[in-house]
C-alpha cells in the first residue's frame, strides 16, 4: 500500500498525560456513589421504577470493581473480540478501554461504565464491520474511533482509540490543523520505547503517515484527542508489539 509522508507532520501527538477520565453515572432517586443498594420506596399504589429494578437487579460496574460480575463482563468482551487481555475479575484500565469501544461501536454514552444501555449492548454484541477482505490490516475507523486488527475481511480485535481532534495547533513555528488524514498505508519505522519529539513522548509508536503514529498513551478518551496520532492503552500498544502486528511494512488503513 502507498505511504502518504507529508513533510509536515512530525510526530503530532499531545505530550500532556492525563489519566484517563471515566464519567460518574448518577442514578435518579440512588446514593450517588452507590454502585448498588436498596431502591427508593415508591409511593403507594405505583410499581417501582424501571431504572430502579434494574439498578437493584444489576449493579453499575466501574473502575476499580472486582468479582464475579466483571468477570462475566470481561468474558462477553473478549468474546465479541474486544481487547482486555486476561480475563481476571478486576475492572482496570484495560477492561474500561474495553467497554468504551464496545460503547463506541453500539452508538451509546462512552463513560466506561457498565449500566443498563452498556448490559444491553453487551447481550445484542454489536461489531464493527471491515473494509478490507485480505491480509492482515490495521484499519483506524474515525467515525467509530476504533482501531481494529481485521484478517482477510475478519475482525479479529477490536480497540479503543483516539485520533486528530480537527483543532489547530501551533508547533514549530507553524499552525497546524490536528487530523488523521484517511488513506493507505503501511509502517514505514518504530521504536521500541518512549519516542520524545515537539508535541510529547510517545510509547512505542508504529510511524505510518510522516510524524502520524499509532501509539500508546495514558489518556485515550471516548473522543478525538491527539494531534493526528492514533492513540490506543499501554497495554494494548504492547500487545501490538507483541504479537507482531506493528512490524515494519504492516498495512494500516484511515477511514
Amino acid at each position: 500500500m502507498a505511504s502518504h509522508r507529508p513533510p509536515h507532520l512530525r510526530k503530532q501527538c499531545t505530550r500532556t498525560a492525563a489519566a484517563l477520565a471515566l464519567a460518574a453515572v448518577a442514578v435518579t432517586g440512588w446514593a450517588p456513589a452507590a454502585h448498588a443498594g436498596a431502591a427508593p420506596a415508591a409511593a403507594p399504589g405505583a410499581a417501582p421504577s424501571a431504572a430502579a429494578s434494574t439498578s437493584q437487579d444489576e449493579p453499575l460496574l466501574s473502575m476499580g470493581d472486582s468479582g464475579p460480575a466483571v468477570r462475566e463482563v470481561e468474558e462477553r468482551l473478549k468474546e465479541l473480540g474486544y481487547w482486555l487481555g486476561p480475563v481476571d475479575g478486576e475492572y482496570d484500565v484495560r477492561t474500561a478501554q474495553a467497554v468504551m469501544a464496545l460503547q463506541k461501536v453500539a452508538g451509546i454514552d462512552r463513560d466506561s461504565v457498565v449500566g443498563p444501555d452498556t448490559r444491553a449492548a453487551l447481550e445484542e454484541g454489536p461489531r464493527p464491520q471491515p473494509s478490507t477482505s485480505s491480509g492482515v490490516v490495521l484499519e483506524i475507523d474515525l467515525d467509530r474511533q476504533v482501531l481494529l486488527v481485521v484478517r482477510d475481511g475478519e475482525v479479529r480485535k477490536i480497540f479503543n482509540t483516539s485520533t486528530g481532534s480537527g483543532e489547530t495547533y501551533f508547533s514549530r513555528g507553524q499552525t497546524n490543523v490536528a487530523v488523521t488524514p484517511e488513506g493507505e498505508y503501511s509502517v514505514f519505522r518504530r521504536v521500541d520505547g518512549w519516542d520524545d519529539g515537539p508535541l510529547g513522548s510517545l510509547y512505542r509508536p508504529a510511524y505510518f503517515n510522516g510524524g502520524i503514529a499509532i501509539h500508546g498513551y495514558s489518556s485515550v478518551p471516548g473522543y478525538p484527542a491527539s494531534h493526528g496520532c492514533a492513540r490506543v492503552s499501554l497495554p494494548a500498544m504492547d500487545w501490538l508489539w507483541a504479537n507482531g502486528r506493528v512490524e515494519n511494512g504492516a498495512a494500516v488503513v484511515v477511514r
